[in-house]
């Protein structure tokens, strides 16, 4: 099993090499090095209270962020709001995410797929907030963005997977380069932030975006420069 995972890794890695925009590879490399990194991170969400809240109450955060309508009608500035207008300028969506998770999927075919019910709305929740940390942290969904946002993922998930991603790229581009500063700023970023997988994001999504990331220590949005790949989705005007 672990070196088919290996291979899978190393072929799902060549194929974003070719086409950094192919969402469903990233997830297949990420999962294929991730040992038990998930298992971990479930059994940590289970023992805060309000992580088992979120398991008992079946929270769904997909079905919030596949409601535009819903989210458009939050408060002008809200994190729910912000979050839908970034969809549309960027041309994505949760269930674009969702769909390239089960294209993912089918790399994994061993895998058990009767999960329990809190084991699905965990994997759900960890897959639907790497949307929201893109909005939070202000890493967009360029090629520099979204390694930053990954790095910022690592401290709050300690995911081998996408700790292997980012030091890959770290060491690719160099220390001091412009990805690798960013890099360096979105993992300790990650770092000091509240831990982000257990907190109410129903509630939040209501609330300001500035007060958001101030109550959660996520800090301001850096400014940098996009590097975007040629087969990017055009952004909406």
């Amino acid at each position: 099993m672990a070196s088919r995972n290996l291979k899978l890794a190393r072929q799902a890695i060549e194929k974003l090499a070719e086409n950094p925009d192919d969402t469903a590879q990233a997830i297949v490399a990420i999962a294929a090095m991730s040992g038990n990194s998930n298992e971990r991170l479930f059994k940590r969400l289970k023992r805060s209270p309000r992580g088992q809240k979120i398991l008992d109450e079946r929270r769904d955060l997909y079905g919030i962020l596949c409601d535009r309508e819903r989210l458009l009608a939050m408060p002008k500035g809200s994190l729910g709001r912000t979050i839908c207008e970034w969809f549309i300028r960027e041309n994505l969506s949760a269930e674009g995410l969702a769909g390239a998770s089960e294209a993912a999927a089918q790399q994994f075919p061993d895998r058990p797929m009767n999960l329990g019910e809190e084991a699905k709305v965990f994997g759900s929740r960890l897959l639907n907030l790497h949307d929201v940390f893109h909005v939070l942290t202000g890493y967009d969904r360029d090629m520099r963005g979204e390694i930053a946002v990954l790095a910022f993922t690592v401290p709050q998930t300690r995911n081998t997977g996408i700790a292997y991603l980012v030091w890959r790229s770290l060491k690719g581009n160099g220390w001091n380069s412009e990805p690798g500063r960013l890099i360096r700023q979105g993992f300790l970023r990650g770092l000091q932030a509240k831990w982000l997988i257990d907190q109410d994001w129903e509630s939040l999504f209501e609330q300001p975006i500035d007060d958001v990331r101030e109550r959660l220590g996520i800090g301001t949005p850096p400014v940098y420069e996009q590097l975007r790949s040629a087969a990017a989705p055009p952004l909406s005007t």
